[in-house]
């Protein structure tokens, strides 16, 4: 298929149909960066509220570089994959620290900085700076998939590299900016995964899959592993209107935000037998046990995570000195930036 020709349908089809979105009305690179960081693994109608929110916080990419960590993952949180959040924050200082606050011109330039790949290096630079750089991510896989007949699995080497390749054969060279756009506004509103909007869709004509009924068959993604099950029991310790809260430093999920006391098993166990046997916990068996908590179950990308916590009341004159561990006041535990597992919790027990 002529590139121009299909620049022409899709630019056609976006100009008709696109979606009034905020980070649409600028080329700021801050903001288009922003958004496109947000907005990964993340729906629309999701990581609209969040963008409206770290632009308002962070009217400026020095703003956010100077901002404290705490307060970036605090406004992070329900968006998950927190690695996402401390790099934004890093790649802000690095902008800030090495290039006087303006962002790298080139796709290379910025794929230099923490966090940004070809995706997002691809967006910025046609977005904000006019490169004829394709961005390829899931709607593009798919639309490109259905519509050329592509069957190489889109997660293998050379299914990235196909896939790339056509898309930068495809790209327009005049409206890189436009035409990057439709192709994703493309593949989220009518070639979506479930139900594509064949039957108005501008490339029936021409689309592979329509003619052959492999519309739910293409993109091939090959199956990746099964989600590891992971055993969770949490001691919320209260201490008159104060809880036990404690920082996550340890390489894992969850990096820098904070939970409770944590004791995780490799499979279900009776979670007072752990409170008695576990020597760590011996300080809180002079408490007072209220309730132990239902399963909450909480699905992450490869894990599966079931929680139960354990609420407990600590008399007054107990002292954790030396634990590492604090009592922070509610209103200092609703500031604190959290797993949405943990804020789930203090939700359901009116903590919060």
């Amino acid at each position: 298929m002529d590139s121009r020709y299909f620049t022409k349908m899709v630019v056609r089809w976006y100009e008709k149909n696109k979606r009034d979105l905020p980070w649409r009305e600028t080329k700021d690179p801050y903001r288009i960066w922003l958004s496109e960081i947000i907005l990964q693994q993340t729906r629309v109608n999701q990581g609209l509220p969040y963008y409206l929110k770290f632009v308002e916080a962070f009217p400026s990419v020095f703003d956010l570089a100077n901002a404290p960590e705490q307060k970036v993952l605090r406004l992070w949180q329900g968006l998950g994959y927190y690695t996402r959040a401390r790099n934004l924050h890093k790649c802000a200082k690095e902008v800030v620290a090495h290039f006087d606050g303006k962002f790298p011109k080139t796709f290379d330039g910025l794929k230099t900085l923490p966090g940004i790949g070809d995706y997002t290096a691809a967006a910025i630079a046609s977005i904000s700076f006019g490169q004829s750089v394709a961005v390829v991510d899931g709607n593009v896989f798919r639309v490109l998939a259905r519509i050329f007949g592509i069957d190489t699995p889109i997660n293998t080497p050379e299914g990235k590299r196909i896939f790339s390749t056509i898309a930068n054969e495809l790209v327009s060279k005049k409206n890189p900016d436009v035409h990057n756009q439709a192709m994703m506004e493309f593949g989220a509103r009518l070639c979506t995964p479930r139900n594509p909007g064949c039957e108005i869709c501008p490339f029936q004509r021409d689309c592979f899959a329509f003619k052959n009924s492999l519309q739910h068959q293409l993109p091939v993604k090959l199956q990746l592993k099964k989600a590891r099950k992971r055993y969770f029991y949490y001691f919320v310790v209260q201490k008159g209107k104060s809880l036990l809260m404690k920082k996550r430093e340890e390489k894992d999920i969850w990096h820098g935000l904070y939970d409770f006391v944590l004791v995780e098993t490799k499979r279900p166990v009776d979670p007072l037998k752990i409170l008695a046997d576990h020597e760590s916990l011996k300080e809180f068996r002079k408490g007072k046990l209220s309730e132990v908590s239902s399963v909450y179950k909480h699905m992450l990308s490869h894990q599966l995570i079931y929680s139960r916590f354990i609420l407990l009341t600590l008399p007054q004159n107990i002292s954790l000195n030396g634990s590492g561990l604090k009592f922070h006041s509610l209103k200092n535990v609703a500031e604190l930036p959290k797993p949405v597992l943990i804020s789930k919790f203090l939700s359901d027990y009116e903590f919060l």
